[in-house]
């Protein structure tokens, strides 16, 4: 077996969602509740506009979901505490030798280092759910990681960052020998990246310690889009520009430089827990387009959807206001997880 994990530009069969459940994350009043069902359904819908979306939903939100959702969208019943399904679900692969399998990579969930006040253990059997429902072939990992931290170009690079998998609380025995070797089993990684550090907003007690699809993406081999905090009084400032020097200095699995192509932050410096992390990065590619977070600032945001439309030509933009999620937590990426197009395997980066 030689699996590969596809770059996320490469053809869809469809994009998995979890839809909210009670909890920490959906909000602790009737307004903070409905907040994030609107926001979750309203990138239900402009995934849908692309390509076909399948929603796992807990039992005790089956009504409500049939309700916001419609019959545009998919719905799996299943038990779900945590419901960023970018984190919680697998990581699907292909099979170089064997044309025609997918792979389901479910690598261990622990709620992002077992944090005292997470609720992961219904969601930390969601790869294996997930897996059986699109029928792939489950490739089980002993490494503790989320969907949100890794991104790759689908010829063996990888990003990933040195506060995730090597946190303590998720690999305490790891090193960054035994990741790259699990990374090169699991997803076909031949070159890893290891950026330093994340966003100072995902270092908090509710944050990921770092995950890189809020700082960096690969829109195509040799190319990185990387967030850029252009306000010296956020403290990313000085992160952003680390990063971006660091990644200067960083070849691809081909031997490469990458070009660095800088995804300015919104204006907003703070919102009523802090600086806030805001970041463009944290976008879905789908078939023939681009779900991008919106922060509501209409300069920023336009300025935004031109570099991403930019970068992933023939595709069409849509933004969709990420602060509900944002303020939960992550952003559009990190409730999604995109199931590659069997048929199209061999040709990465085609816009469908």
């Amino acid at each position: 077996m030689a699996w590969r994990m596809p770059a996320e530009t490469a053809p869809h069969e469809r994009t998995w969602m979890a839809f909210p459940r009670t909890g920490l994350t959906l909000g602790d009043d009737a307004a903070s509740a409905e907040e994030a069902y609107a926001a979750w359904t309203a990138v239900a819908h402009a995934v849908a506009e692309f390509e076909p979306v399948t929603m796992v939903v807990d039992p005790s939100e089956h009504q409500r979901a049939a309700r916001m959702l419609g019959s545009d969208i998919e719905q799996v019943e299943a038990p779900l505490d945590e419901f960023w399904m970018r984190d919680v679900g697998p990581t699907f692969v292909l099979d170089n030798e064997r044309p025609g399998v997918l792979g389901a990579v479910d690598w261990i969930f622990n709620g992002w280092g077992a944090p005292a006040w997470s609720e992961w253990q219904k969601s930390a059997g969601m790869g294996r759910f997930v897996a059986e429902k699109s029928g792939a072939e489950l490739v089980s990992s002993l490494l503790v990681n989320e969907g949100g931290a890794i991104h790759v170009d689908g010829e063996g690079t990888v990003l990933v960052t040195e506060t995730v998998q090597l946190d303590p609380g998720r690999n305490p025995f790891a090193d960054k020998a035994a990741v790259e070797a699990e990374l090169a089993r699991t997803i076909g990684a031949t070159k890893v990246i290891w950026v330093p550090r994340g966003l100072t907003r995902d270092y908090e007690d509710l944050g990921t310690r770092g995950h890189i699809d809020m700082v960096a993406t690969l829109p195509t081999p040799g190319r990185i889009l990387l967030h850029s905090q252009t306000n010296p009084e956020h403290p990313d400032y000085e992160v952003s520009r680390t990063l971006q020097a660091f990644l200067e200095t960083q070849t691809d699995a081909a031997g490469k430089p990458f070009e660095i192509v800088p995804l300015p932050a919104p204006e907003t410096l703070r919102d009523d827990d802090g600086f806030v992390d805001w970041s463009y990065v944290n976008h879905l590619v789908v078939n023939g387009g681009v779900i991008a977070c919106g922060y509501g600032e209409e300069r920023a945001d336009s300025l935004a959807a031109e570099i991403l439309a930019e970068a992933y030509p023939g595709r069409r933009v849509v933004t969709v206001d990420a602060r509900p999620i944002l303020a939960r937590g992550g952003g559009i990426h990190c409730i999604t997880q995109q199931q590659p197009r069997l048929s199209a395997a061999q040709f990465n980066g085609d816009a469908a």
